[in-house]
């Protein structure tokens, strides 16, 4: 796949929207030139409810559940929320591609569902992009990319299912007691035994998480995070990366710079997830989201 040069991209191209939701957590950066729309998903958090994003940021919701003796939930936008956000999009589009969060471990997908067929007369295309956080967030991207480079709807869908086929999400957690609790953990369950003795590393794998290894420290599963993207690569370029993190920017800054040192990737961005992707994840945790060049 060819390297991206935001300067090439046309911004008076408003024909097709891209809309994503929060879990994707799109740094700013990467946003710049593309007409990405955000749907904030929903935190609840002791009987009260917070836009993801909006209504609550990173730095304040981490500094609460570190106090907090409860542990907040999450559910998907409801189907009139998206009713509503697609008519305004109808407004100033001729379609709309909309990449959600997997259904495997989200209602969203199914929402928007809903509201598509509640407004037949606007093309919508609702793609389950099996992952979440910067692996939903490149297929996005990739879409939106393919939209201002004039593809038309039907061209911006393959893009995100090119890229949904292409791209990686790995991560390492401190422990399984988040994914455990929000019911997100799948095939994982079978490490809770030992989760206080281990260091897991996962990734989507057909929409659910599921382990792939796992190791005594942090460190040791940092280096088989990276090795395991090595394996992937195949012997082929990195060319975008993002590191994702929880609540640990420096972690964060020395994956990056370890991801940069190995790989040579063309950018590596910096994803500070969103409430509710830390809400099912938990602080301390921290993964790579990466895609090949051809």
């Amino acid at each position: 796949m060819q390297t991206f040069d935001p300067k090439e991209i046309s911004m008076t191209n408003k024909k097709i929207i891209i809309v994503t939701d929060s879990s994707a957590s799109l740094p700013d950066e990467i946003r710049t030139g593309l007409d990405i729309r955000t749907i904030p998903l929903w935190l609840i958090w002791d009987n009260e409810s917070y836009l993801d994003g909006i209504d609550i940021q990173p730095q304040a919701f981490y500094q609460r559940l570190k106090n907090s003796s409860t542990l907040p939930s999450s559910t998907q936008p409801s189907v009139q929320e998206f009713k509503d956000f697609f008519q305004e999009c109808a407004k100033e589009s001729d379609a709309i591609v909309c990449v959600l969060a997997s259904s495997r471990i989200s209602g969203t997908v199914d929402s928007a569902e809903a509201a598509k067929k509640l407004l037949p007369d606007h093309p919508i295309y609702v793609i389950d992009s099996l992952f979440s956080a910067m692996g939903q967030g490149f297929i996005a991207v990739a879409a939106a990319r393919a939209g201002a480079a004039g593809k038309l709807a039907e061209g911006v869908v393959a893009a995100a299912e090119k890229m949904r086929e292409e791209v990686n999400l790995l991560f390492v957690v401190d422990t399984l007691e988040f994914l455990h609790k929000g019911g997100r953990i799948g095939g994982a369950k079978r490490l809770l035994g030992t989760a206080l003795n281990i260091k897991p590393i996962l990734h989507f794998y057909q929409g659910l998480i599921e382990p792939l290894s796992q190791t005594r420290t942090k460190k040791k599963a940092i280096d088989e995070l990276l090795n395991i993207a090595e394996e992937r690569l195949d012997g082929r370029k990195m060319a975008e990366a993002a590191v994702v993190h929880v609540d640990c920017p420096g972690e964060g800054e020395s994956l990056k710079e370890l991801v940069q040192n190995k790989f040579s990737p063309s950018k590596v961005f910096i994803s500070d997830v969103s409430p509710v992707v830390g809400t099912h994840v938990g602080p301390g945790g921290l993964g790579l989201a990466f895609y090949p060049g051809e």
